[in-house]
């Protein structure tokens, strides 16, 4: 089987200096790495709806760069610092940008994330047979 990264050009300085794909195309999918709630240019909003909305629209972008929408994911696993906090915040985005039939998704409280002053992460798989 065959993979290949999805790389806009919004990610590639921060794909080349991690090391890593912002996504990876494999057979009929593709899995999103992990996207915190910091803008396009890497400053993290300390309110938690910028942060939320930051990484669906990092989600969004990557999607875009594989001729996608966000109704193409149909699982996300979300971590949340504070999940009981923000949880009602959460969810009202969620369903301001997602529609029947919703992924299938897990909603985690963890103790930490890798990027300082993050509150969420959002990981997700997107079918490539959805979307324009």
């Amino acid at each position: 089987m065959t993979k290949r990264a999805i790389v806009p050009p919004e990610f590639r300085l921060l794909s080349e200096q991690l090391k890593m794909s912002p996504a990876i195309f494999s057979g009929n999918h593709i899995f999103l790495n992990g996207m915190t709630g910091s803008d396009m240019e890497g400053n993290m909003p300390e309110d938690p709806e910028s942060q939320f909305r930051n990484t669906f629209k990092k989600i969004e972008c990557i999607l875009k760069e594989a001729r996608l929408g966000l109704d193409s994911v149909v699982e996300m696993t979300s971590y949340h610092i504070g999940l009981r906090d923000h949880f009602e915040l959460f969810d009202k985005i969620r369903l301001e940008l997602f529609s029947e039939p919703f992924p299938a998704w897990t909603a985690i409280e963890a103790a930490g994330l890798r990027r300082e002053g993050a509150i969420i992460e959002i990981r997700a798989i997107a079918s490539a047979h959805y979307g324009g």
